[in-house]
């Protein structure tokens, strides 16, 4: 079975909201795919070391092959995490949603200086992953132009651009489940 770790953006009831999200995922996915959906510890807030303890002992538990998704704050944490830590199982692909860009031409919030990006991180990445980002023109809450700022940062990426969805996608990831199929 191809299990994928699912992580959840923040705020709070974001967990629940984004439930919406992995369910819709793993019933695209079908039944050879295990979708993982832990809980994020202080959602409201999202402490990064927090956060990255978390994602790195899912990850840890883990079997390969693996693919991680995450939207919004969830997909910064875990992309700054990737850059951070080594990951000894194959990553297939990585899938970023609807995912905020922090410093530079993005965001620029007290507290969340962490999570920005260095720019060699297209490198730093999984080597053997396939690296997907995804946005809606219409996010009333990440600006579409962070995807242009991820993707001069992740030359290597899928950039997909949807034109309707709003920040929770539709409650729909069939793109997302047929891109990930398709590895």
């Amino acid at each position: 079975m191809k299990q994928v770790l699912f992580i959840q953006g923040a705020g709070e009831g974001a967990h629940k909201a984004d439930k919406l999200l992995a369910d819709s995922l793993q019933q695209e996915l079908s039944a050879e795919y295990k979708v993982r959906y832990p809980e994020m510890p202080d959602e409201g807030n999202s402490p990064y070391e927090q956060w990255k303890r978390r994602i790195q002992a899912e990850i840890s538990a883990m079997q390969a092959p693996i693919t991680l998704v995450g939207h919004s704050i969830g997909a910064s944490h875990l992309a700054k995490v990737l850059t951070e830590i080594g990951i000894d199982e194959s990553v297939t692909g990585i899938f970023l949603l609807e995912t905020p860009f922090w410093g530079g031409d993005g965001w620029r919030y007290k507290g969340y200086e962490k999570l920005e990006l260095s720019k060699d991180t297209a490198t730093r990445f999984p080597k053997d992953a396939r690296v997907f980002l995804y946005h809606t023109r219409d996010d009333e809450i990440v600006p579409f132009d962070h995807l242009a700022l991820y993707a001069q940062l992740l030359p290597q990426a899928t950039v997909q651009e949807i034109d309707k969805g709003g920040h929770q996608l539709n409650n729909d990831l069939s793109a997302v489940a047929k891109d990930m199929k398709s590895l």
